[in-house]
């Protein structure tokens, strides 16, 4: 789960093996040995003063093994922590159709445009684009470091506060769905699995926090799980 050097291989996508479901691929470990943010460090105030005072801390996942030879694409998204009396994160489900990322649970986010700001201003422009989330709902808390996916977009997480009053309003050409996960349970790292597999390239591990919202599994992996797993270091740090 480290930063894969510029001489590697170009391994497969997930999406081009044959039958690739990522809910049954090998669990090799979970990590219920770790422990979990505590409850009161996950509340609007401690967050707010986590950001502005930082730990020394090392993400866990730099980068994904490359599927392509593109050009580098720089993005953001919007780790978007709803500050209810038990603050939860919103994360969306991509439309099948889409060409990277068909189907997956992601954060709201996107590719930078030239117009945009900074990071924080394409995040926030993205998640308005994709669901509706007005700026003046949205509190800027500070940036993870950049995480690299596999398709070669080097995206950076924004985490934010949003007011509980806000509202959404779907594109449903990107977006098929929006739900909110409990920021705790994304934070006990009793509930993220390390899988492993096969690929032509060689062996890919990847992280998944699988979350039961009444009856429907919500399978948050990959770059997400990969993004969730990089905050769980910085609050635990």
């Amino acid at each position: 789960m480290s930063q894969v050097p510029a001489d590697e291989p170009v391994f497969v996508p997930f999406s081009k093996l044959p039958h690739f479901d990522p809910r049954l691929q090998p669990v090799v470990g979970i990590d219920a040995h770790l422990p979990a943010v505590p409850h009161e460090a996950l509340s609007p105030q401690a967050l707010r003063a986590r950001f502005l005072s930082p730990p020394p801390w090392d993400p866990e996942v730099r980068a994904e093994p490359r599927f392509t030879d593109r050009q580098i694409a720089h993005a953001s998204v919007l780790v978007a922590v709803i500050a209810r009396e038990q603050p939860t994160l919103l994360l969306t489900q991509r439309t099948a159709h889409l060409s990277t990322h068909s189907g997956q649970i992601a954060f709201p986010g996107g590719r930078r445009d030239d117009t945009d700001l900074d990071a924080v201003d394409t995040a926030l422009r993205e998640a308005y684009e994709e669901v509706g989330l007005a700026r003046e709902h949205v509190q800027a808390l500070g940036e993870l470091p950049t995480y690299t996916t596999g398709t070669r977009f080097v995206v950076t997480p924004v985490v934010a506060l949003v007011d509980p009053g806000h509202r959404l309003a779907l594109n449903p050409h990107e977006v098929a769905d929006a739900f909110e996960v409990p920021l705790a349970f994304l934070m006990n790292p009793a509930h993220h699995r390390r899988h492993a597999v096969a690929t032509p390239g060689g062996p890919r591990e990847f992280f998944s926090m699988p979350y039961d919202q009444g009856g429907t599994e919500r399978f948050i992996w990959g770059a997400t799980a990969g993004m969730l797993r990089n905050l769980y270091r910085f609050l635990a740090a």
